[in-house]
């Protein structure tokens, strides 16, 4: 009996898998090529770029460290205020929407759509565009800058929130029902314990975000330091402007290691 040879060459894609590959490369190369036609790139702003930077470099130093008592410690309390205040608010208002949210908190999937509808819209915002809103209802100043950080910030919390309480572990839950326990009781001995260390992790995280953004929405005039660099780049004060940036860097790094620390000792 003769047998055949059956000669098989290993393809690491099929035919459809390729043809799919080439339509996606294909769709990235050209949705650049529009983006670039788009935005309209001058070239002659590109060939001297190297050149205004150093010149702006030049203008910020040396850094006039003297003007930050007078002029940047006030607004720079009150960017830290900005972000603790409308952290705080928007935990109270995040989380009632996470628990109608957590479908297994609420068992009516109504509910539940109609809660993440208002996270997701939370988040869809920037928090310029809410600081802009705010600015044009209350007039520029901290109030709106507070205002858009927790408006901004529900949807973060309220979603990271949902989300923890519905990866809790049903058993605890089960056995508290099963002895008659009323629904607060369930909440507080049953879910709390579980969600607390994620509930402390998310608003750390969160205020960790809001100290940064509440040193950007002020340059649309919704308080804190955003607005004394505003001021200062409007009047050409490059020096001053370098002494607002870097104690924005170090209130971001001292921010970082004091959430850290924060959460090592409470979770």
């Amino acid at each position: 009996m003769s047998t055949t040879a059956i000669n098989r060459e290993w393809r690491r894609y099929t035919p459809r898998q390729r043809l799919a590959r080439f339509a996606l490369y294909f769709g990235i190369v050209f949705a650049c090529v529009v983006s670039l036609r788009t935005v309209q790139i001058i070239p002659e702003f590109l060939y001297d770029a190297p050149e205004q930077m150093a010149d702006l470099f030049r203008r910020m130093w040396p850094i006039e460290w003297s003007f930050y008592q007078k002029g940047v410690h006030e607004v720079l309390l009150e960017t830290l205020h900005i972000a603790t205040l409308g952290t705080i608010l928007a935990i109270a208002m995040a989380l009632p929407l996470g628990l109608l949210a957590a479908n297994n908190i609420t068992p009516y999937a109504w509910v539940n759509y109609f809660a993440k509808l208002m996270l997701v819209s939370s988040r869809s915002v920037n928090s310029l565009v809410w600081a802009l809103l705010f600015v044009a209802i209350f007039g520029p100043g901290a109030l709106a800058g507070t205002m858009a950080i927790a408006f901004r910030s529900i949807g973060f919390v309220g979603k990271l929130f949902g989300e923890a309480l519905e990866e809790a572990r049903p058993g605890p839950i089960e056995a508290l029902k099963a002895a008659g326990a009323p629904w607060s009781s369930v909440y507080l001995k049953g879910y709390w314990p579980q969600v607390e260390p994620a509930f402390w992790a998310i608003a750390l995280f969160r205020w960790d975000i809001s100290v940064r953004e509440s040193a950007v929405i002020g340059l649309v005039g919704a308080g804190g330091i955003g607005m004394a660099i505003d001021t200062a780049m409007n009047l050409f004060q490059w020096d001053r402007v370098a002494l607002m940036l870097a104690v924005i860097f170090a209130v971001v790094i001292v921010a970082e290691v004091a959430v850290t620390y924060i959460r090592k000792k409470i979770i």
